[in-house]
C-alpha cells in the first residue's frame, strides 16, 4: 500500500514498497488511507471537523494511537469537496491534471462501508487536509515505530491483519487491534485488484528523486 513494481509480499509479512510520485504516483494505485493521532495516549481531538464521519474507534499500540478502520470521507478537513473519479476516464485525467480524487472499490458503495474509501495521492498530500483535526497521514518512520513494535515486519503482519476477510487462509489475529483489511487498489488504467489478497496504506513521506513509501499487508 503492481504491475510496474515487483510484488515481493509473502504470507503474513508487511512490506515496505517504494512507489514512483508527483506525475506518476496518481498512475500507480488508489490506496486507503489509515489515520494516526497527532497527539499520543488518547485525550481531545480538537474542534469537529467537517470530515467528521472519518472520526472512529481507536487502539493505542506502543505509544501511537491509530484509527481501527480506514478513512471514509469525502471532503477535506476545511469542508472542500474531494472529486470521485467513477470511470477509469475520470481517474486518468485526474492524474493527468495533479487533481485530488477518491473512489470505491469497483465503484461499489457496499465496499465503502467495509474497506472505507480509496485514494490518491494527489488527495493524500494536498494541503487542505485529508486527515481530521487531531490525525496525521503516517510518516514511513511512524509506520517503522509501530512494526519495530510489533517484533519488525516479519512479524507484524499477522498482528496487523483482521481475524477474517483475507483470502487463501490469509487471515491474522490482529492481536495488535489495528485490523487491517485487504482492500486492494486501483491501477492508473482504472481497473481494481487484488481485493481480498492485499491492503495498502498510504505514508507522507517523499523521497527526494521524487519517490514516496507505502505499506503492503499481504
Amino acid at each position: 500500500m503492481k504491475p510496474t513494481l515487483p510484488f515481493n509480499r509473502v504470507g503474513d509479512n508487511l512490506n515496505t514498497n517504494r512507489m514512483k510520485k508527483v506525475t506518476l504516483i496518481l498512475c500507480v494505485k488508489l490506496m486507503a488511507a489509515m489515520m494516526l493521532a497527532s497527539c499520543t495516549g488518547g485525550g481531545t481531538r480538537g474542534e469537529e471537523p467537517p470530515n467528521k464521519t472519518a472520526l472512529s474507534n481507536e487502539v493505542t499500540i506502543g505509544k501511537q494511537v491509530w484509527m481501527t478502520q480506514n478513512l471514509n470521507v469525502d471532503k477535506f478537513r476545511n469542508g472542500d469537496p474531494i472529486p470521485q473519479a467513477r470511470t477509469g476516464e475520470e481517474w486518468n485525467r485526474a492524474g493527468t491534471n495533479k487533481q485530488p480524487a477518491w473512489c470505491y472499490y469497483n465503484n461499489d458503495p457496499a465496499n465503502g462501508a467495509k474497506y472505507g474509501k480509496l485514494y490518491n495521492g494527489y488527495a493524500v498530500s494536498d494541503s487542505r487536509g485529508l486527515a481530521p483535526v487531531g490525525y496525521h497521514i503516517p510518516s514511513d518512520a511512524e509506520w517503522t515505530t509501530l512494526t519495530d513494535y510489533l517484533g519488525g515486519i516479519e512479524k507484524a503482519g499477522a498482528k496487523m491483519k483482521s481475524k477474517q476477510g483475507w483470502a487463501k487462509n490469509g487471515n491474522g489475529t490482529n492481536s495488535s487491534g489495528f485490523s487491517g483489511l485487504p482492500g486492494g487498489f486501483r491501477h492508473f488504467d482504472g481497473s481494481f485488484n487484488y481485493i481480498g489478497l492485499y491492503g495498502h496504506w498510504w505514508s507522507s513521506a517523499e523521497g527526494s528523486t521524487g519517490l514516496a513509501w507505502d505499506r503492503d499487508l499481504g
